[in-house]
């Protein structure tokens, strides 16, 4: 998670569960004095977590796309096919506990755009819609900017595709 591999000792990790891939919100109740809503057990998936933190990022203006240079290359292929869909979870990884969860981000920014103030609305807007949507707690969410999109990125790319370098 973060340059010395210190995040998980930040959040509480699964206790005895066995299982890496979801997260339980609570252990639930049995019986019928226990409450309806407390009547059994809520699990979230981490790819729910992904999916939703990645959603989020991209909500804000100045975020051009995420992930590293290798898997934009492979989802800008993956896009192209027909019937393929984006994939929203590229450039998101998260680590989730019983009740907390940390998430690291890889973003490609728009050039102009402040990365400091950037940063900030993407931390703010994952951690309100992560907390929102699945009740668990963000304790952080670090920030990788790769790349920055130059405004004439893509006009090159699609005049040079378009023209032959050899008469």
């Amino acid at each position: 998670m973060t340059n010395n591999g210190t995040a998980a000792a930040r959040f509480e990790q699964p206790t005895g569960t066995g299982r890496s891939a979801g997260t339980s919100l609570s252990a639930g109740a049995t019986g019928a004095e226990a409450p309806a809503g407390d009547r059994g057990r809520t699990s979230i998936a981490d790819v729910v977590v992904v999916k939703i933190a990645g959603m989020a990022a991209r909500e804000i203006p100045g975020v051009h796309d995420m992930g590293g240079g290798l898997s934009r290359t492979i989802g800008a292929v993956r896009d192209r096919v027909p019937g393929g869909r984006p994939n929203v979870g590229r450039g998101v990884k998260v680590e989730v506990g019983e009740r907390q969860t940390a998430i690291d981000l890889e973003l490609v920014v728009e050039y102009g755009v402040s990365i400091k103030e950037l940063a900030a609305d993407v931390r703010e807007n994952v951690i309100l819609a992560v907390e929102r949507i699945t009740g668990l707690e963000v304790v952080e969410v670090n920030i990788a900017i790769d790349d920055v999109r130059l405004p004439d990125d893509e006009d090159s790319s699609a005049s040079a595709g378009d023209q032959s370098r050899v008469a």
